[in-house]
């Protein structure tokens, strides 16, 4: 698919575009009027981040920002194809292939939340309150209760099945059931069917908690849940030297923005219902070097 093939799909209710409006004076003229692709999770496009974020950088660049939402498997492969400029996903060891494989350049850490496990009030699994999320998993397939899955090769279905592989547990039969779908999406099948469970990002959930029966029932490291359940997102430009057409000083553009105190603060402020869904951490006195290569890389490599 050519690259305005795929925007002008794209488009089609997968985007987000926010106008902005400045004087030239204060523009460098080599970006004003250019138009960024930014390929990104469901998560960080549902809960209505995005907004704030692509809106005050847009005004400070004079630019478009147009936001495709995918799972992190489908958003990075939108990068690989040069499709996008820039990638902000949550899946490291996926990032770290994507930037292994060259397609990728200067990776930073940007922000994290955590996952949570959700299901009904009446928990007939009876796993509220559990510390242990492999605990809850395999009480998940000992009682065969209905566990709704993404199953989309997202971030989320990343985390999923690291904790299923953890727990030592196969999932499968009628009661593990792939939605194959967004975030969103697998909240409403979780609702819609009698005494489901989901594994969903907090953002997500709070920014959907009033729409849907469910509630928290094994919390994630924020609320002093397991690590296990830690949700950071990472953002990378997409590599010009393997796609001529990609925007790479734009793309650098919005991660210097998005990065930087002020992009930051936005990051903090944004509030659901007086939660906040995401914290910073692009912004520290003593960073993180591992950051900008994959996990576990050094000089040493051959």
């Amino acid at each position: 698919m050519q690259r305005r093939d795929f925007l002008a799909a794209a488009a089609g209710g997968m985007t987000a575009a926010f106008a902005g409006c400045v004087g030239e004076d204060d523009l460098d003229a080599a970006i004003l009027d250019e138009t960024l692709t930014l390929t990104t999770t469901t998560s960080t496009y549902d809960t209505g981040l995005l907004g704030d974020v692509n809106a005050a950088f847009e005004d400070r660049y004079g630019v478009r920002v147009e936001a495709v939402a995918q799972g992190t498997g489908a958003a990075l492969e939108t990068g690989r194809n040069g499709d996008s400029d820039v990638v902000m996903v949550h899946a490291r060891s996926l990032e770290d292939d994507f930037i292994r494989n060259g397609y990728g350049v200067n990776r930073r850490d940007l922000m994290f939340n955590d996952f949570v496990v959700v299901g009904p009030d009446d928990d007939p699994a009876g796993i509220d309150g559990l510390d242990d999320v492999l605990d809850a998993f395999e009480t998940f397939a000992e009682t065969e209760s209905i566990f709704v899955s993404r199953g989309d090769d997202s971030g989320t279905h990343a985390k999923e099945l690291d904790i299923w592989d953890a727990s030592g547990v196969e999932p499968g039969g009628e009661w593990y059931r792939e939605a194959g779908s967004g975030m969103g999406e697998v909240l409403n099948q979780a609702d819609q069917t009698d005494g489901a469970y989901a594994l969903s990002d907090r953002g997500t959930f709070i920014s959907q908690r009033s729409e849907v029966d469910l509630g928290i029932r094994v919390e994630g490291p924020i609320e002093g849940g397991p690590e296990l359940l830690s949700n950071p997102y990472g953002i990378v430009a997409v590599n010009p030297g393997v796609h001529e057409d990609v925007d790479y000083d734009l793309a650098m553009a919005y991660i210097g923005f998005i990065t930087s105190r002020e992009g930051q603060e936005i990051i903090a402020e944004y509030t659901v219902d007086g939660e906040q869904l995401f914290f910073p951490e692009a912004v520290s006195a003593d960073p993180n070097f591992q950051q900008y290569v994959p996990e576990g890389w050094s000089t040493d490599e051959e």
